[in-house]
């Protein structure tokens, strides 16, 4: 199918119908339709495994499933009948449900690394407490974020740290410094600088590349020497890099970890776990003053923990980490392949674990063009490939790999006629995709 062949008139009406209605157009800004080419943002109507139908009818394979959430493909029906189950027997109650320690012995069970668990909605709320967790128990205002990973919280802490600090106040901000990932000595460097200041060391273990040798562990002992607090955001490695996060599968152990996407299955629900030393200080069992931790109203609905419940027990007994990786080998295989075969192999380049893969989209001169980037997400929408990134679900097929990259392949040839020219411009037929952290709208 030809770019132009493919239209999206009830997508570019319920598009204006979204941003008449909502900030942004979307209630996430990396879903906004400025992350797309102009006027082929599709609107999704529905999902089912790994495809999903926009409101004007048109199917398309599916990557990155909800911001990386959806691991088991759309409407899985052991989650979905998790879920059934619980809602026929109330959702939300005035003392907390059986199902909230069902649903903490089974996600410490999956995850031994950790003592205690407490549940949340989001991601940004468990990494705020954990962050004020450690400010805590340590005395120390400042917190110590790597600067290599794109996204923390919604919370001042974090955001003022970006392009989009408007309505933070520089004080908050003076309180967040950053380290490089896998820079050991910068990192004691600031430890050093700011001695008894640093409350936590904050990162993902590992993204797009591999930690390197020693270095998680050596970070480890360095919080330990420093009297900081190790924080893990395994927001995207839980699960994805063993059913146990990135810390069960290389062995280093955080003070404190938080966990989400993955976790529900498209279900809200996330999760704040560590030692219990610490933990403890947000409970009523412990001496010291007291942490508001995390405290929720609905951050215990039933429903969303029995489908964390029934993700876990499908991830343990499938052996769905396995399977994620075997799809995105094959994935990333075809993909450079094509890439490689139209020229273009160092300029469409797919990076990261097999489990969560991502591209990037270089120019003539090697960097990281918006412009490319939008002629390559052109041809892939036109193919029926909506993808952000190349992060599979368990519930794709061989099929749906074998479609992409014969999509990716046509879109790579295109992609080579642009670079031949020193210009993709003619081949945008509107606006480049813009970044999602940028001062001006």
């Amino acid at each position: 199918m030809d770019t132009e062949e493919l239209h999206l008139p009830l997508s570019r009406t319920a598009n204006e119908r979204l941003h008449a209605l909502i900030p942004g157009g979307a209630h996430t800004y990396a879903k906004g339709d400025d992350q797309y080419p102009e006027d082929l943002a599709p609107v999704i109507s529905h999902g089912n495994g790994a495809h999903v139908w926009d409101v004007d009818g048109n199917r398309y394979i599916e990557y990155g499933s909800g911001l990386r959430s959806v691991s088991l493909g759309h409407a899985h029906p052991r989650v979905n009948e998790a879920v059934r189950r619980q809602l026929d027997r109330g959702s939300n109650f005035v003392r907390p449900s059986i199902v909230e320690v069902e649903a903490a012995e089974r996600f410490l069970a999956t995850v031994p690394t950790a003592e205690m668990v407490k549940f949340a909605k989001n991601g940004s709320d468990a990494t705020t407490a954990a962050v004020r967790l450690a400010r805590a128990a340590t005395g120390r205002p400042r917190v110590a974020i790597c600067a290599d990973h794109p996204f923390f919280s919604v919370d001042d802490w974090f955001i003022g740290t970006t392009a989009m600090s408007a309505g933070i106040p520089p004080a908050t901000n003076e309180l967040t410094v950053t380290f490089p990932y896998g820079d050991l000595a910068a990192t004691e460097e600031l430890l050093t600088r700011y001695k008894d200041e640093v409350a936590c060391l904050i990162l993902e273990p590992a993204t797009q590349c591999e930690p390197p040798p020693g270095y998680l562990a050596s970070l480890r002992e360095l919080a330990d020497r420093h009297g900081c607090v190790l924080v893990f955001d395994e927001m995207i490695t839980g699960l994805r890099w063993s059913e146990a996060g990135a810390q069960g599968l290389y062995g280093v152990v955080p003070d404190l970890s938080t966990f989400g996407k993955a976790l529900g299955n498209g279900f809200a629900v996330s999760a704040l776990a560590g030692r219990r030393e610490l933990m403890e200080r947000g409970g009523l069992r412990h001496s010291g003053d007291r942490v508001f931790l995390l405290s929720t109203t609905h951050g215990a609905e039933t429903h969303a923990l029995a489908a964390a419940m029934a993700v876990l027990t499908t991830y343990t007994e499938e052996g769905i980490t396995a399977r994620l990786h075997t799809l995105g080998e094959r994935l990333a295989a075809g993909l450079r392949a094509a890439a490689a075969d139209a020229g273009v192999g160092d300029h469409v380049v797919v990076r990261g674990r097999a489990s969560n893969l991502v591209f990037a989209t270089l120019d003539e001169n090697g960097l990281p063009s918006q412009e490319y980037r939008t002629l390559f997400l052109r041809r892939l929408l036109a193919g029926g490939v909506l993808a952000p990134s190349f992060v599979v679900s368990s519930a794709l097929d061989d099929a749906d790999i074998d479609h992409t990259v014969d999509v990716v392949a046509q879109a790579c040839a295109v992609y080579r006629k642009a670079l031949d020219a020193a210009d993709p411009n003619p081949w945008l037929a509107g606006r480049p995709v813009k970044p999602v952290f940028r001062r001006i709208a």
